[in-house]
C-alpha cells in the first residue's frame, strides 16, 4: 500500500466534507478560478483547471500547465498534448473520455518544477475534482505527479509497469509524454504501460 496524502481517517473525512461544499465540477471551477493561495497567481495568465469527462472513470494526472496551456487555459495542449492525444487514441480513447488535470493549476515560472508550497496549497483542489469525480483509475505522468500524489520519492523504474492500489483507486504510473519527447526511448515502456491500462480498464469497467 503507496503512502497517501489522505491516509488518515480525518483527513479523508476532512475532504470529503470539503467536496460536499460544492454541486460539481462546474461550481468547484467558479470557486476556484480565481485562486491566490500561492506566488503562481501572481505570475500565471490562467487558472487551468482540467478538462474532460466528468463521469469518467480514468483521471490522468501530470505536473504542471507550461507555456501554451497557461495561455489557452487549458490542459496538456502544447507538443506533450498531442502526444498525449496520440497515446489514448491508441488505446481507444480521447480527451472526452477521460479528465485530464495537473497537480499545479497555475505555471510555474519557466516551467521548474513546482516548489513544496505551491503544492500544498493547490493539491486541495485536485482531492476535491477526485472526490467529485469518483474514477476508479488514476494515470500519473511523470515521477513529479507521482511522487506528489502517491506521497513517495520512488524512481519511475520501482513505480512503472504495474497497478498500485492507493486510496481507493488504481493507479498507474507512465512517463509525461514531454519526456517522451525528449527522450524517444521510452515510448516503448509507456505503451506498455497504457496497453496494461487499457486492459485493466476493460475487466475492472
Amino acid at each position: 500500500m503507496q503512502g497517501s496524502l489522505f491516509e488518515d481517517d480525518s483527513s479523508i473525512n476532512a475532504q470529503k466534507e470539503s467536496a460536499a461544499r460544492f454541486r460539481d465540477l462546474n461550481d468547484l471551477y467558479e470557486q476556484s478560478k480565481d485562486c491566490t493561495k500561492c506566488r503562481l497567481a501572481e505570475t500565471r495568465n490562467n487558472f487551468v483547471f482540467g478538462e474532460g469527462n466528468p463521469k469518467t472513470q480514468i483521471v490522468v494526472i501530470g505536473e504542471a500547465p507550461g507555456a501554451e496551456e497557461d495561455a489557452q487555459g487549458r490542459p496538456f495542449v502544447g507538443r506533450s498534448g498531442k502526444l498525449l492525444d496520440k497515446i489514448l487514441e491508441a488505446i481507444g480513447f480521447s480527451r472526452e473520455d477521460v479528465f485530464i488535470c495537473n497537480i499545479i493549476k497555475c505555471r510555474p515560472p519557466e516551467n521548474r518544477n513546482p516548489n513544496l508550497d505551491e503544492i500544498q496549497s493547490c493539491m486541495p483542489w485536485l482531492k476535491i475534482q477526485l472526490q467529485l469525480i469518483k474514477p476508479k483509475i488514476l494515470l500519473l505522468l511523470g515521477r513529479v505527479a507521482a511522487n506528489t500524489v502517491l506521497d513517495n520519492r520512488q524512481s519511475m523504474a520501482n513505480l512503472r509497469g504495474r497497478i498500485l492500489r492507493w486510496n481507493g483507486y488504481d493507479v498507474i504510473v507512465t512517463y509525461h509524454p514531454a519526456a517522451l519527447l525528449r527522450n524517444p526511448n521510452w515510448k516503448r515502456h509507456c505503451w506498455e504501460d497504457v496497453k496494461m491500462l487499457r486492459s485493466h480498464y476493460d475487466n475492472m469497467c
